[in-house]
């Protein structure tokens, strides 16, 4: 059986549905995680960083108010801090994120949705 694949989903974002519409055009009904209403774990954090594959920072929005108001700029900051402060404030979390077995991506463009489906 082929892995399942996930989307961590935000309805309100254009790149998220663009992504979702993209996986279901492709035959896919993907379990959707809307991560504002349900946020991930630290240890769920730590698996989807590590399945795509960057830090902590380079996750985050960081053109949120939250991202300045937490003064997540500050480099000496700690991945696990950051990892607290994407727990506490789902909204700093970049979207979408497809998860596919072990391997993820970010739905930015769209289009990178497709490379799980290879």
């Amino acid at each position: 059986m082929a892995d399942k694949i996930t989307i961590y989903h935000n309805p309100r974002c254009s790149k998220s549905r663009e992504t979702l519409a993209l996986l279901q055009n492709q035959g896919i009904e993907p379990t959707v995680v809307q991560y504002l209403q349900n946020p991930p774990d630290a240890t769920t954090l730590k698996q989807l960083l590590k399945a795509l594959n960057i830090s902590p920072r380079e996750l985050l929005r960081n053109k949120e108010d939250e991202y300045k108001t937490l003064k997540l700029a500050d480099p000496k900051l700690s991945d696990e801090e950051l990892i607290a402060a994407m727990c506490q404030h789902p909204k700093l979390i970049e979207r979408p994120i497809v998860v596919k077995g072990k391997r993820a991506v970010l739905g930015r463009p769209p289009e990178n949705a497709l490379q799980l489906l290879r």
